[in-house]
């Protein structure tokens, strides 16, 4: 046959946009060594409208939600048409975001391969799968509203889930909650059309997950350190000075703290955060995006960054996977995104967590209570996590060497998945095998 040729749709979001570059990255290069002509690494990037205005705030998901099904399927669509008219070689397969179903609608209508990608935990396609059970059972109304704070579990061995922390209960108002889960409902009706299910996990983190969706293959996790390469999908530029930084710092010394892309801080806790780095007395490289605050950024206690200037490095933006496979760092203080979380796991390093919205609860429970990994910060009566609650865990985590012990076996498990002969590399080669076909 000739050049394979796939279309990806990510969802417009830079935790959403790392991790399906890196696929294309991985299969590529696969497909190349299992073909006699050269597949090379080629990706071309191009855009369709995603139907809110440039000025419009992207952060508010309810309103991103609907704008995407308001505008994309027919830009997409136009899209697609516009590439087999112009390219010498049609799209062979469309591969969607867990979070962007409608295009594999779009490509069953044109008779084009469809496979879906999701980013996230195994767990968080469970639990799509699951929400008119969760209707049924009285957890949630037809809006997704909770009926009553409660717990349940999706399965014995998985992570416990509050009603007030699931993924569209701990997104925004209540306005933009209905229209996430509104949304949610619509993309498990769009996932049916998939001809194939993947997912950034492994078997052998999430067994209970994969018994409970058998048709979802793990093949990740997917990391640029995987191939030896660097990652791409970034939003920000990243300053890649910190790892000089760290060259400085003794092994298994800095706590490295990121928060994603999303994470937005008060002022107040932001220096509560500043002060309980302080108050550790460790080295420590803080990612602090531009609008990691509301408000302008100047929200450090007066004298911080003096204070700390001969243990304490901030940047924008960090090359998170070269950073956390550092020998120097010692723990990662983290949002507790799924991406994170598995360069975390597969680096061997110990979390404490600090979810801020979505999935990230529910991946802080694998961390804390199923993998035994990391631990969780709690606030006081205000909801504020004080600077002496940093520093108490952050002290409790490094102190027992059971934390460490344990991350370095669940490095050493998932690295078992991706090289060759594992089962994350075994589903990948399939995938390939079926696009070719």
């Amino acid at each position: 046959m000739g050049r394979l040729h796939v279309l990806a749709v990510p969802f417009p979001a830079q935790g959403h946009v790392i991790p399906l570059m890196e696929l294309h990255k991985t299969w590529s290069g696969m497909a190349s060594k299992s073909r006699k002509d050269d597949v090379r690494d080629q990706i071309r990037l191009v855009s369709i409208p995603d139907g809110l205005e440039a000025w419009e705030d992207r952060n508010d998901l309810g309103k991103s939600c609907e704008g995407i099904l308001r505008v994309m399927p027919k830009k997409l669509e136009e899209l697609i048409q516009e590439i087999n008219r112009t390219d010498d070689h049609n799209i062979t397969c469309v591969i969607a975001d867990g979070s962007m179903g409608w295009a594999l609608e779009v490509a069953e209508k044109m008779g084009i391969k469809r496979a879906l990608f999701s980013p996230a935990a195994a767990a968080m396609m469970v639990l799509v799968y699951r929400i008119q059970k969760l209707i049924d059972d009285g957890i949630v109304d037809n809006d997704g509203t909770p009926i009553k704070n409660q717990k349940f579990h999706l399965s014995p061995n998985m992570p416990t889930i509050n009603t007030a922390n699931l993924p569209w209960t701990s997104i925004g108002d209540s306005t933009a909650q209905r229209r996430v889960f509104k949304y949610l409902l619509r993309n498990k009706k769009s996932i049916t059309v998939a001809d194939w299910l993947i997912c950034n996990s492994t078997y052998d983190l999430e067994p209970d997950a994969f018994s409970l969706v058998q048709t979802l293959l793990p093949v990740g996790p997917l990391l640029a350190s995987n191939r030896q390469a660097n990652s791409a999908g970034h939003f920000w530029p990243e300053d890649s000075t910190c790892l000089e930084w760290l060259d400085q710092q003794p092994a298994c010394s800095v706590i490295y703290v990121a928060f994603g892309s999303f994470t937005v801080f008060d002022k107040a806790q932001f220096r509560e955060l500043a002060l309980g780095l302080e108050l550790c007395n460790r080295p420590f490289l803080w990612v602090v995006r531009p609008d990691i605050t509301t408000g302008a950024n100047d929200a450090y206690p007066e004298g911080f960054q003096e204070r700390v200037s001969s243990r304490g490095l901030m940047v924008g933006w960090a090359p998170q996977q070269k950073v956390l496979s550092h020998p120097s760092v010692a723990c990662f203080l983290s949002h507790c995104g799924w991406n994170s979380t598995m360069e975390g796991v597969s680096n061997g390093v110990p979390f404490l967590c600090w979810p801020y919205f979505a999935d990230q609860f529910f991946n802080q429970g694998y961390i804390c209570d199923v993998w035994r990994v990391g631990l969780g910060l709690n606030p006081d009566e205000r909801g504020v996590i004080l600077g002496e609650e940093i520093n108490n865990k952050v002290d409790e985590l490094l102190i027992d060497e059971k934390f460490k012990a344990r991350a370095m076996e669940l490095k050493e498990m998932t690295a078992l998945n991706v090289k060759e002969g594992g089962k994350s590399h075994n589903n990948l080669k399939n995938f390939i095998e079926w696009i070719k076909s």
